[in-house]
């Protein structure tokens, strides 16, 4: 495929065709083509690739009308997401070439579409966590990408990889913590760990609690019958209460771990009974404390379990409310 000005001539397959069209029309062109003759998808796509593989042949102009058109070509379906893997070419990023041509690309594209539609296409290929690949090595971190497309004006995507890389490092915590309790590592150790990647990947506490949460119950096989399954989890959570007590020095980490709780026993049907008796041990490991279980009860519960788990909680909760009355009168009486 060659652009000169409004002319459009296209190689695919050895088939030569030559319009004059005005740019805007290109990508109806081509959309038409292809749908009338499905043959073609195959070469067309192989053509593009080729085209982007050269990108330093052609004029800063004519690089920017070709990442228009591709843009437009990705976002209504003519092109798939794959083609891109062209810009990983190790000459066009030491250039800086690609990521140039993907501002302009992306612009075109979520101009189309939103980012929510550009980031399916590029899980569907498996490319989006590569984007930061359109630096070189030495600029492939979620700061310089960032920087970099958001001063060009793309800070939905600036976003969208920051959040990839998030998730990236949660899914790798996770990985790796699970891995450190099945060899049996010292709490000091495992806390240690977890806290530099909390300040390295800029991870709050209340998500990495529901982490720990996940990664404690994912590490035993549980009984299958629901009057041993609660002996047996009380014994386990004890022994990793000190770990998980490490990451609620927060109200709002208690009570994310309180709703990740109350799903873990809904959804995990063995453990519906067990939900009141492992919220009292961790009240009494100093895991959880008084006033996140009262807010929990009272309105920041979710729905799985609900009018169970409340009935479950009643009486102790009726227990925590004396006991803060009680305080508070012994405090006034000492005043």
């Amino acid at each position: 495929m060659l652009l000169e000005q409004n002319l459009i001539t296209v190689d695919m397959q050895k088939h030569s065709l030559t319009f004059w069209w005005p740019v805007e029309c290109w990508p109806q062109v081509f959309n038409k083509l292809i749908r009338r003759y499905k043959y073609l998808e195959k070469g067309f796509e192989d053509e593009v690739k080729k085209l982007l593989l050269f990108l330093k042949g052609f004029s800063e102009s004519e690089r920017n009308k070709l990442a228009m058109l591709t843009g437009v070509l990705l976002a209504n379906g003519t092109l798939n997401a794959s083609i891109l893997n062209s810009l990983y070419n190790e000459n066009l990023v030491k250039e800086g070439v690609s990521a140039a041509f993907a501002v302009k690309l992306f612009k075109s594209w979520i101009n189309e579409k939103d980012i929510n539609a550009v980031a399916a296409s590029l899980r569907k290929v498996s490319m989006d966590n590569r984007l930061m690949e359109l630096f070189p090595a030495n600029k492939q971190s979620v700061e310089h990408f960032t920087k970099y497309f958001t001063e060009a004006g793309l800070k939905e995507l600036s976003e969208y990889v920051r959040n990839q890389q998030t998730i990236g490092a949660r899914k790798e915590l996770q990985k790796e913590l699970q891995e450190q309790m099945s060899r049996g590592d010292p709490f000091k150790d495992i806390i240690l760990y977890v806290k530099e990647e909390m300040k390295k990947n800029n991870i709050p506490e209340p998500v990495v609690i529901g982490i720990v949460w996940s990664s404690v119950m994912s590490t035993v096989e549980w009984n299958k019958k629901e009057e041993l399954v609660a002996e047996q989890a009380i014994k386990h959570l004890k022994q990793y209460s000190p770990l998980l007590a490490a990451f609620t020095t927060q109200g709002q980490s208690e009570l994310t771990l309180l709703l990740k709780i109350q799903e873990y026993c809904y959804d995990n049907i063995h453990f519906m009974k067990a939900f009141q008796k492992i919220v009292v041990l961790f009240y009494k490991a100093e895991v959880l404390s008084e006033e996140p279980i009262l807010k929990w009860y009272k309105d920041a519960h979710v729905a799985k379990g609900k009018s169970v788990f409340l009935e479950q909680m009643k009486k102790f909760v009726e227990w925590l409310k004396n006991a803060e009355e009680e305080s508070e009168s012994e405090a006034e009486e000492g005043d």
